[in-house]
């Protein structure tokens, strides 16, 4: 179990108001709230938030957290609570208010003194956190990928159109609860394998297609690869290294697909024979033609 500075969370100072507190705490809440951020990660900030209004909020938790943090403990810091921690306080939840659904630290901390009669009710177990790798072609069309996590396996569901950084939540997969509650969830943040040919810029695919020098300079029809299967696309005539071509719609799926960006690159073939390399020489004659000017 880790230390927490609540107060890092809200990003105040510890000598902060309670109006400070209250305003720092609905600026994150709103921005953080899962049915309004599109972030990587949003959620989880939002149970951050709200955990560390709740410590805060109430006088009596917020005192015994301020002496507790005045012992020199640092954020990540292994911790734990000291033996005759929270004695002089009561650390009061109002009606069926409990501190169910937080983190390991909040609760060794202050659901002993929580709930009714000074006894924890029914508590939600811990969500875990867990980064499973895919590879990019089930992360575009989706499927099934197992996961091992030692003591079990799990086969997991993967979206089409996920993206790397976005997360899968597997309810009821996380740490036991106590006291008969529920089990947290495990949350799964999607990591992507590199690609031998395709990358990724949000949904937008990137790729490179190698062209010969006439089909540079006259233009061509060529078959290009993407994650949904070959396509073809017209070069244009005149094009040169570096050109970008886009194929519009054949990106990452989603409510607003991506598109497919394709950097042309002109490979000159090598000269071996005689009569190869006297094409060149007719070529440099019949082109005045200097790449650096």
């Amino acid at each position: 179990m880790q230390f927490k500075d609540y107060y890092d969370v809200l990003g105040v100072a510890p000598e902060a108001s309670e109006a400070e507190l209250k305003t720092a705490y609905r600026k994150l809440a709103r921005k953080y709230h899962p049915d309004v951020s599109k972030e990587a990660g949003a959620e989880d900030k939002f149970k951050a938030v709200n955990e560390a209004w709740e410590a805060l909020k109430d006088p009596q938790r917020r005192r015994a957290y301020d002496q507790l943090r005045a012992r020199g403990y640092r954020p990540g810091e292994e911790f734990q609570p000291p033996p005759n921690f929270g004695e002089g306080f009561d650390f009061h939840f109002n009606g069926d208010e409990g501190p169910g659904g937080f983190s390991d630290f909040f609760e060794s901390l202050f659901a002993r003194q929580g709930g009714r009669g000074g006894r924890a009710g029914p508590r939600r177990g811990q969500d875990l956190q867990a980064t499973v790798e895919i590879d990019l072609e089930t992360a575009y069309a989706g499927g099934k990928q197992r996961l091992n996590l030692g003591e079990r396996v799990l086969e997991v569901k993967i979206p089409a159109g996920i993206l790397p950084g976005q997360t899968i939540r597997l309810a009821g997969q996380g740490r036991s609860g106590s006291q008969g509650g529920p089990a947290g969830d495990l949350l799964l943040e999607i990591a992507l394998r590199p690609h031998a040919h395709f990358s990724l810029d949000g949904r937008d695919v990137h790729s490179v297609l190698p062209i010969a020098p006439w089909e540079a300079a006259l233009g061509a029809t060529v078959a290009v690869p993407t994650l949904a299967g070959a396509v073809e696309l017209r070069i244009p005539a005149g094009s040169d290294s570096g050109r970008r071509l886009r194929l519009k719609g054949r990106g990452m799926p989603g409510k607003s697909a991506g598109d497919q960006y394709v950097e042309l690159q002109v490979r000159v073939p090598p000269a071996t024979t005689d009569a190869q390399r006297e094409l060149y020489r007719r070529m440099a004659e019949a082109f005045n033609f200097d790449p650096r000017h």
